[in-house]
């Protein structure tokens, strides 16, 4: 009878282990489901347009060539950080930029990759500002001296087809934190750019994303 109970006992706390844990893994944010990851012609593309009323081409363009400059200064420095062009002319700034994206640290264990990106910021005569980022990669899984890791591009990795599940209700585990971080990232860099008007003197740190 006692061995019986005990059973009993143990198959309810299982069952209800099994269940709080399903209902968990089902419970995703919707902020990272269908349609946070854009893409235009094929391409992973996140783009953002705001105004700055009362503020010049030249002032606007003034703000977003120092914000860019800093997302390059606070990324991995080499080749792959750079700025590409400037036009005050246009009013466009474009810069390639490589940053160190944590997924997890602990003591002895720090799961992260290197985030890369292609962002250009088109200041018009209007006041408006549109943020373009694209050209999205990732170098994960690579040793001490940066050897020995593996490419993702984007439109392989975390779109909507390659990162969530069929039903459509979670993100898939491995390729699912390179989307969360991406959309957090990307969210962060376009409310850097709109905060650059209010508070110029500060910007958003590249370096590491914990």
């Amino acid at each position: 009878m006692n061995k019986h109970f005990r059973l009993l006992a143990f198959l309810h706390v299982f069952f209800f282990i099994f269940f709080c844990l399903s209902a968990h893994a089902g419970n995703e944010d919707p902020k990272y489901l269908a349609g946070a990851v854009p893409e235009k012609d094929g391409v992973v593309t996140f783009t953002q347009t705001f105004t700055v009323p009362g503020k010049s081409q030249a002032d606007v363009y003034s703000v977003m060539d120092a914000f860019v400059k800093q997302l390059v200064a606070d990324g991995q420095q080499g080749l792959r950080t750079r700025l590409v062009s400037e036009d005050a002319g246009s009013g466009e700034v474009v810069a390639k930029v490589e940053e160190i994206m944590t997924f997890k640290k602990k003591f002895l264990n720090w799961d992260h990759t290197l985030f890369r990106y292609l962002i250009s910021a088109q200041c018009d005569s209007d006041s408006r500002v549109t943020l373009t980022v694209t050209q999205i990669s990732y170098y994960y899984g690579f040793d001490q001296e940066g050897n020995g890791g593996e490419n993702y591009h984007a439109e392989e990795w975390i779109t909507d087809r390659e990162a969530i599940n069929k039903a459509g209700t979670k993100l898939y585990p491995r390729s699912g934190k390179f989307r969360r971080k991406t959309i957090d990232r990307i969210g962060e860099i376009f409310a850097g750019a709109r905060a650059a008007f209010e508070q110029p003197q500060q910007h958003t740190s590249a370096t590491v994303l914990e």
